[in-house]
């Protein structure tokens, strides 16, 4: 064996694994070397969840980065040779309608994201699988694309790993764990293991189920958690004995029964001649903390793979059995059954990206193997450029607040993710269970006294709607629809979208106090914003506004949507409780990049936010002022941030607007906020949930939601949020941004859509949400532009005022004309749409008092 190096550029913790080998020959690809691998089993992995994964490859989800990220790892373990395209069934049986109208969901999901997912009969399911009892089926959705890693994707690490080795870029060190890391003014040095310390520009966490344990050793946690696989084998199975093949028929999920089943081959193979039959636990999951996972001399089988009890799945098999009798015909291999630890998030999604208080230190997480590839691209491309092709901000570790990376919270999140691998199907609305009431406003109490439809969002608490308004449905019933399709109308309230009219027509007080908020200051707090600022920061003009602006990438696309307070000493940045804390990370980091003398400071929980809108809100708020005569327009223009008091207490009101009516953000001291909120609820003022300023009403207005119509797949002109005219000053993407500009259009444009016909199939009013494919309903294809990115919906909501579906969507330049007729599929049924508007141009102007057709 090579001797041990005493540094490197790059330290792999966990590189026996798919992730960790992905990541390193990711790396080599970019150009990296002096790469040192280790890991605390063999290489490849004798120990962890990759040694004994199914290793199976669907390209179906509701989710982009998903999707990506499986299609690009099927791609490259095709090209290794390593992959059996055998197609993959989502059955359902018969009688399950909720699952059926899963699985249509998912099939326009996949449209959208470039799948080629898509429906069959029952007689076709059968002819695919034959295992299972035709009359037990109702259909499914058939993936051309799934399939097997093969032999095993232990296999592929291997490989990865040697031929990594054999370009001299790096070198492996098996049974080599991590003891400690080096950590020095806040940046990575080294890490200490048993074989001695390796010193390192950056070092790299892919272990999997131990990756909490690493994390820990500078004080930090990962929102993950090992949780039980219940993976069983019946056999012999021979029919596929001497064709040699890993797999024969095509793989099946019964995700009705939270289940799946593969023959495994040849007996000859080296796992052949078997059906193998896996179950996610749905009632009971069996989490297991890292810290309790039993070291390799101590575990009976690996410390990833612990002893099962048929009593877990008896139920489900019984059921299982039903549908492919087969099972029960097999005798039960208990030998080869066993609990595998796979990870689930308590985010929704892996973690990934550098750590939070130590530069240079990366975790990449809660990774399948049907993903693992692609996000070795996405570890390897972000390290080295500072941004990935696609948006990445849905897996950023950065994204977490501090309250998300504590155990209760991690273990509560965890569970409720566990029960939903497989089943049910998942809202785009679904609220947690857990981990809720962690932040509220200081007028929280009043909004339970209102009967507060609540919703969490970074922590906070947010009503959605309030029971008290129900009387509003008496004046505007007739215009706030009944949502007759239960997943349409679940965890929305009716409510709502009278509160919207109520306010377009006098005034609305929200609850705003989800603003994550942070302070820039010192001798170059100007310099640094200007740096990462589209829009123009410095000059004395601009002290005293709120500036809205853009941070972008270097390549000139949208990274951030945020709102600046120019202040005579700071500045002050307004971000959403989405994109907050990965922006407050992004800016400490820049500063420390580039040298800037500044100190950044979350303020998020010392603060809080009213805001008040409608026709009569100027005439309102003069009701609760000091000085009412300091709200008229020429005293109180719009984006200009002034002090007022109301109660006596200290307010900053900037007059702006996320709902187009005219009115002010009212920014205090959190202590103070309740005193406010009754003065102005002591007017009459009538409180309006957060659904209308963050949904219906401001996509009547066309406005731009980050992290969903603001990617980074997307530059600032396609968005239509650019300014006439570029600042002089240097700032971050410029170029890029400059050359953007140059073009004679756009490749694509963010378009307003309306739905001219949403009545189903089956004769009901639809109401979408989630994402939607845009197709030509002369082709029947989604449309793709020049850049090959697909068009499909970003954001979707009913506008009360206008009476119709909103939609969202990047369409390519060649359809963007107003008046374009085009399609929508929704649950794989299509519902025709029209181009409302190219680009930022509302569909109901507050200002005329009159909506656009």
């Amino acid at each position: 064996m090579a001797e041990f190096p005493k540094q490197a550029k790059v330290v792999i913790i966990g590189v026996g694994g798919i992730v960790g080998a992905s990541i390193a020959h990711h790396l080599i690809e970019r150009g990296w070397d002096d790469i040192v691998g280790i890991d605390k089993s063999g290489v490849p992995t004798d120990i962890g969840s990759t040694a004994h994964a199914s290793d199976f490859c669907y390209t179906t989800s509701h989710d982009f980065m998903s999707v990506w990220t499986t299609q690009y790892s099927i791609d490259f373990f095709e090209k290794m040779g390593h992959y059996a395209r055998i197609g993959g069934l989502e059955v359902v049986r018969a009688g399950d309608d909720t699952w059926m109208e899963e699985v249509k969901r998912k099939v326009s999901s996949g449209r959208a994201f470039g799948t080629r997912a898509q429906m069959i009969d029952a007689a076709e399911v059968k002819k695919k699988f034959p295992l299972v009892e035709e009359e037990m089926v109702a259909g499914a959705l058939w993936d051309p694309d799934a399939g097997l890693v093969v032999p095993r994707s232990q296999t592929v690490a291997g490989k990865l790993v040697d031929q990594a080795e054999k370009t001299g870029k790096l070198a492996v060190f098996a049974n080599t764990p991590a003891q400690s890391l080096i950590v020095e003014g806040g940046r990575i040095k080294g890490v200490v293991t048993p074989r001695g310390t390796i010193l390192a520009e950056h070092v790299v966490v892919c272990a999997g189920i131990w990756g909490r344990l690493i994390a820990a050793m500078v004080g930090e946690d990962l929102p993950v958690m090992p949780v039980d696989h219940p993976l069983t084998f019946f056999g012999p199975y021979t029919e596929f004995e001497g064709t040699g093949k890993d797999i024969g028929w095509p793989l099946m999920r019964d995700q009705g029964n939270s289940a799946y089943m593969r023959d495994t081959g040849d007996p000859t193979t080296a796992e052949g001649g078997q059906i193998e039959w896996g179950y996610y636990e749905t009632e009971e999951p069996r989490l297991c903390h890292p810290r309790d996972i039993l070291e390799k001399h101590e575990a009976r089988l690996s410390p990833s793979q612990r002893d099962l009890d048929m009593e877990q799945i008896i139920t489900p098999l019984e059921r299982a059995m039903e549908l492919t009798p087969i099972l029960g015909e097999l005798g039960y291999n208990e030998s080869h059954s066993f609990n595998g630890l796979l990870q689930v998030s308590a985010a929704g999604g892996p973690s990934c990206g550098e750590s939070q208080k130590v530069r240079g230190l990366w975790y990449c997480v809660a990774i399948w193997v049907k993903d693992g590839p692609g996000y070795g691209k996405l570890i390897a491309d972000w390290m080295t450029d500072g941004r990935t092709e696609i948006d990445h901000n849905s897996i950023d570790y950065s994204r977490f607040y501090a309250h998300q990376l504590t155990e209760d919270f991690i273990e509560g999140r965890c569970r409720e993710a566990a029960q939903k691998i497989y089943f049910p199907a998942v809202h785009p609305r679904e609220p947690y269970a857990t981990g809720r009431g962690v932040k509220r406003s200081p007028f929280y109490e009043r909004e339970l006294e209102l009967g507060g439809h609540f919703m969490e969002l970074g922590g906070w608490e947010r009503a959605h709607g309030y029971a008290a308004n129900a009387h509003l449905l008496e004046k505007y019933g007739e215009r706030v629809p009944v949502r007759r399709n239960e997943w349409d109308n679940r965890h929305f309230w009716r409510v709502s979208n009278a509160e919207h009219l109520h306010m377009s027509e006098d005034c609305g007080l929200i609850n705003l106090s989800h603003f994550y908020m942070f302070d820039v200051e010192g001798p170059d707090h100007v310099a640094l914003m200007e740096w990462l600022c589209a829009a123009k920061i410095g000059g004395d003009g601009n002290i005293g506004k709120g500036i809205y602006t853009h941070f972008l990438d270097d390549e000139g696309m949208v990274r951030a949507d945020l709102t600046v307070f120019r202040m005579a000493d700071r500045c002050r940045i307004v971000d959403g409780a989405d994109a907050g804390p990965r922006d407050f990370h992004y800016v400490r980091r820049v500063a420390e990049d580039k040298g800037f003398d500044v100190t950044v400071t979350d303020v998020s929980e010392a603060y809080t936010t009213i805001g008040l809108w409608g026709p009569n809100a100027r005439e309102t708020l003069k009701k609760v002022v000091a000085d009412p005569a300091g709200l008229e327009p020429g005293n109180f223009p719009f984006a200009a941030i002034k002090p007022i008091e109301i109660a006596g207490k200290p307010v900053s009101a900037f007059r702006i607007s996320y709902v187009g009516e005219q009115g002010w953000e009212l920014h205090l001291k959190y202590e103070d906020g309740l005193a406010v909120w009754d003065a102005l609820r002591a007017t009459g003022v009538t409180p309006v949930g957060v659904e209308t300023y963050a949904n219906s009403r401001r996509m009547e207005k066309s406005l731009r939601l980050q992290n969903a119509d603001l990617l980074t797949q997307y530059n600032l002109l396609e968005a239509d949020l650019a300014r006439p005219k570029v600042k002089d000053a240097d700032f971050r993407g410029k170029d890029k941004h400059v050359e953007y500009k140059a073009r004679e259009h756009q490749p694509a444009m963010l378009c307003t859509l309306v739905m001219t016909d949403t009545v189903d199939a089956s004769g009901v009013e639809r109401y979408p949400v989630g994402t939607m494919p845009v197709v030509d309903p002369e082709t029947g294809e989604v449309l793709v532009d020049a850049l090959g990115r697909r068009s499909y919906t970003t954001s979707v909501a009913y506008g009360p005022t206008i009476g119709k579906n909103i939609a969202l969507a990047y369409l390519p330049w060649c359809y963007c004309q107003p008046g374009r007729k085009l399609s929508v599929e929704y649950f794989n049924e299509s519902f025709p749409v029209e181009v409302a508007a190219v680009g930022y141009k509302p569909l109901y102007d507050p200002e005329n008092l009159k909506p656009r057709s």
